[in-house]
């Protein structure tokens, strides 16, 4: 189905002592290893900002203009991080690489994602800082790109900065389409928007990536290293762990995307932007596709408590699947 006026289905319900209280709407879509849709639900050919689902790509877009990261900085470079110590160890070695500190880093200052993180920052007297900032690994990445160019760091935001111009186009090659719409996202870089199909094409194409090329070694860095990529206590870190050879990258606004070696993959979009909803159609789609996800059963159902005691869950809506 497609169309932005699309009345999309309500993929995830809340329920609560035995009483639906919440529904999320949203769109979701599946391809099969030969690239063709196998589900589709809501508006899969209506653009969306697929927000840091898209970092795969721009990491692509720097290792083809001379970025030099491997392994575990190069999953970081493609990461939405927790803010955890090894995250932020991991940021400044790419800044110190190119010669830079944090203070060129230009996402804005904020608190680690990750809880634990978060009460370690506030007990030693820490303060917000770009270092601890999600997307800081993406910046310093880039940044390092520019070095690696002789391309202006201080313009490195810009949309017509060469680095982001490069990022654009590997996002329309990946995607198959032109970017319908330009934004900023939260981190200050530019935002391009495509449709979920698209984002799903571009998330199979990582997954089928040749060898040796620069997306496969994004996609081999992030299967190898997936704490590097969220965080510790993060689902997309317990879903890549879990099963072999996925691919799982979050957005903000509820989108998730993920993809396997030989091509399946996934895009999920929630509607109202809730991000506890996108993991449970995650799973969902996963199995749709005939993914065994034996340690999965927690996400695909989240808990509901009342009182200190589970009185519902988080759950896909009945017989989508």
């Amino acid at each position: 189905m497609s169309g932005e006026n699309l009345i999309c289905p309500v993929l995830v319900e809340v329920e609560r002592s035995g009483f639906v209280e919440s529904r999320h709407r949203g769109s979701a879509v599946a391809l099969g290893a030969d690239g063709n849709v196998v589900k589709g639900l809501g508006a899969v050919d209506a653009p969306l900002f697929p927000r840091s689902t898209v970092k795969p790509f721009q990491a692509v877009a720097m290792l083809r203009n001379g970025l030099e990261l491997e392994g575990e900085l190069l999953a970081l470079a493609a990461a939405s991080h927790s803010g955890e110590a090894f995250h932020v160890e991991g940021v400044e070695r790419i800044l110190a690489g190119a010669g830079l500190t944090a203070a060129a880093l230009g996402c804005p200052p904020d608190w680690p994602m990750d809880d634990g993180a978060r009460r370690e920052a506030l007990r030693t007297g820490g303060a917000e800082s770009p270092l601890y900032m999600n997307c800081s690994g993406k910046h310093a990445a880039m940044l390092a790109t520019c070095r690696a160019n002789g391309w202006p760091t201080e313009t490195y935001l810009d949309p017509g900065h060469p680095l982001q111009l490069a990022a654009r186009s590997t996002i329309e090659e990946f995607a198959g389409e032109r970017v319908s719409a330009t934004g900023v996202d939260g981190c200050g870089a530019p935002l391009y928007a495509v449709t979920l199909l698209g984002l799903a094409r571009a998330f199979h194409r990582l997954g089928t990536a040749p060898e040796g090329s620069e997306e496969a070694r994004v996609a081999a860095a992030m299967r190898e290293h997936p704490a590097w990529t969220s965080g510790t206590r993060r689902d997309e870190n317990d879903l890549m762990s879990e099963i072999p050879g996925l691919v799982l990258k979050c957005g903000a606004e509820g989108v998730d995307a993920f993809c396997l070696p030989d091509g399946r993959a996934g895009v999920v979009k929630i509607e109202d932007g809730a991000m506890r909803a996108r993991t449970p159609v995650t799973v969902a789609l996963l199995r749709a596709l005939g993914v065994d996800t034996p340690g999965s059963a927690s996400r695909a159902s989240t808990p509901v408590t009342g009182g200190g005691e589970v009185v519902g869950s988080i759950r896909i809506a009945p017989d989508l699947f």
